[in-house]
């Protein structure tokens, strides 16, 4: 299945606002794997079918920037087996994604997280990913691989501290995180109510949406029910 289909196409739903900014906590892979009694890889893989479902949702509906939190720095704490399925499935996804890259329109993928731990060979092709698409001036999807708000924000300070900043206020912060500085909507499905260390500098004014179905069964339906929510919020910003 592409990442990107070839013809950019209207989504079949119609909202007046969507956010600029969406980004969705990618949960429940695990738990939906263990009440079929299957093992853990079995949800992810499902659960990597669900994001390009989702991903070109969110293209088709016009989303500038859409941030998949995909690997937390934490996640590294799980067993090693699981960990390598994970990342061999996100080794299998670079490269048809890599395939998908020609034909992708306007779109354009940003990898964001920590370098350090993952293999060289996935480096490079999430390099190659980046510059192929780094003209395009479409939605631009951040995938959060080995991520965490809180190593996000350290490294912007150290980005400024490099650069001879003695004194840092908000907008040298806003300036040198990964993503654009503000996310309008954070989804997160699986029944968990949590940000997880997931844009914490961006979540400062995000509004939330929670539900229990879990990713692997996570729908263009349920995507749909979020922005229809979002619609009707009354966003004041702290004012």
């Amino acid at each position: 299945m592409a990442l990107f289909s070839k013809k950019e196409k209207l989504s079949e739903a119609d909202f007046q606002i969507v956010p600029e900014h969406l980004g969705i906590i990618m949960d429940g892979n695990g738990r939906w794997a263990k009440k079929r009694g299957l093992p853990r890889t079995a949800g992810h893989k499902v659960g990597a079918e669900v994001f390009r479902t989702i991903c070109q949702e969110c293209v088709n509906l016009g989303i500038k920037y859409v941030t998949f939190y995909a690997f937390s720095t934490e996640n590294w704490k799980r067993p090693k087996s699981e960990v390598d399925a994970i990342m061999a499935l996100f080794k299998d996804y670079l490269l048809e994604a890599k395939r998908d890259f020609v034909k992708a329109g306007n779109n354009r993928i940003i990898f964001i997280g920590e370098r350090e731990g993952i293999s060289q060979e996935l480096l490079d092709l999430m390099d190659e990913a980046e510059a192929e698409t780094a003209s395009h001036t479409g939605t631009i999807v951040y995938l959060a691989v080995n991520y965490g708000g809180r190593q996000e924000i350290v490294s912007a300070v150290n980005k400024l501290i490099a650069q001879g900043k003695t004194e840092i206020d908000e907008n040298d912060i806003s300036e040198n995180i990964y993503t654009v500085p503000e996310c309008d909507l954070i989804i997160r499905p699986s029944g968990e109510q949590r940000l997880s260390n997931f844009l914490l500098w961006q979540a400062a004014y995000s509004e939330f949406w929670y539900s229990d179905v879990l990713w692997p069964d996570f729908k263009k339906e349920d995507l749909y029910s979020a922005l229809r929510e979002f619609e009707k919020r009354n966003r004041r910003f702290g004012g």
